[in-house]
């Protein structure tokens, strides 16, 4: 299998050199004739085979466009593909490429002039030879280009995920003066929700909640205890705060809430990521306090109108990790 495979290498190789080396040898004697058996069933074979592999190819590339997480049809099309592929690979090898076996003759001294013509000759005919036999060269060539043009574009294609397109949607955000704080059924969330020391998960009315900007942390501490600087003293009214729920280290999703019985021998209170351990402070408006994370969570002004929550403003940073334009400080 290893020989036909580099046969075939060969034959490819000589396929590409031969029209060079044909055109250098314009106006010289003719070289000799070979008559080899042409193959037109297995040509029209491995052609319908490449063509297969890149129909096969292009679907991997639509379903993964599409409906990218269906891998067991993603699967599928990138495994028919390359089985093609191969298939049509072994076709030829088999039942094109010519089959022969050749033996080298010492060469001899001779002037070096002449030698390099011999050898000029001698590859023109040997590349000849791989396409000897071969009826259909176009209709091949056409096939084997919709098979890299297929298969080019599956392997391509999964490049789109490596990271992503951030542009400037992290610094897009549904938070505006008068916006309704909801839960994740809809519910609106109210100020009774939460008792001291509370921690639930909201969202913006309206928004999808899948959008990274749409997403806080809301907990309630002790007004008395709050440390925020005095451009934010009206944003949390009767204690209650309100925190993007997206770390600003790796982008996980801030789950923890600490919150002390005992303030004078344990830490205050403070938002942490289960990810890497990042802590925000939630008196002093998200600090980082502890872990990787190097900016503040973004904070949401908030007001309260009919015992509803609303949001009094826009957030004070950027959502999301540090990378994409975000920086520390923003």
């Amino acid at each position: 299998m290893i020989g036909r495979l580099l046969r075939l290498c060969r034959w490819l190789w000589r396929i590409a050199i031969a029209g060079v080396l044909l055109w250098l040898r314009r106006g010289k004697e003719p070289l000799p004739e070979r008559e080899l058996p042409a193959s037109p069933r297995a040509e029209k074979g491995v052609a319908a085979l490449l063509v297969g592999a890149g129909i096969a190819g292009a679907a991997f590339v639509l379903i993964y466009g599409f409906d990218e997480a269906n891998t067991q049809l993603l699967g599928v099309a990138a495994a028919t593909a390359l089985g093609l592929l191969a298939i049509a690979l072994i076709v030829a090898a088999q039942a094109i490429v010519p089959q022969e076996t050749l033996s080298e003759e010492r060469p001899r001294f001779a002037d070096p002039a002449a030698e390099r013509g011999a050898e000029v000759d001698e590859i023109a005919m040997r590349a000849r030879e791989g396409i000897d036999g071969i009826t259909r060269r176009r209709l091949l060539g056409a096939a084997g280009g919709a098979a890299a043009l297929g298969l080019g574009a599956a392997a391509a294609a999964p490049l789109a995920s490596l990271g992503p397109r951030v542009g400037d949607r992290l610094r897009e955000s549904p938070w505006r003066d008068g916006t309704p704080l909801v839960e994740e059924n809809g519910r609106p969330v109210l100020a009774d929700d939460l008792t001291v020391g509370g921690f639930l998960t909201a969202f913006a009315a309206g928004s999808d909640k899948r959008d990274l900007a749409s997403s806080l942390v809301v907990v309630r501490v002790r007004p008395e205890e709050l440390e925020l600087p005095p451009e934010r003293a009206d944003w949390a009214p009767e204690g209650l705060l309100a925190f993007s729920k997206i770390c600003t280290h790796a982008q996980c999703a801030i789950s923890l809430f600490r919150y002390p019985l005992y303030p004078e021998r344990s830490p205050g209170p403070a938002l942490v990521c289960p990810c890497h351990y990042s802590t925000f402070d939630v008196l002093e408006g998200g600090k980082r306090i502890f872990g990787p994370a190097v900016r503040p969570l973004p904070q949401l002004p908030l007001k309260i109108e009919a015992g509803r929550l609303l949001a009094a403003g826009e957030l004070s940073g950027a959502v999301g990790a540090s990378w994409g334009g975000v920086e520390e400080g923003s």
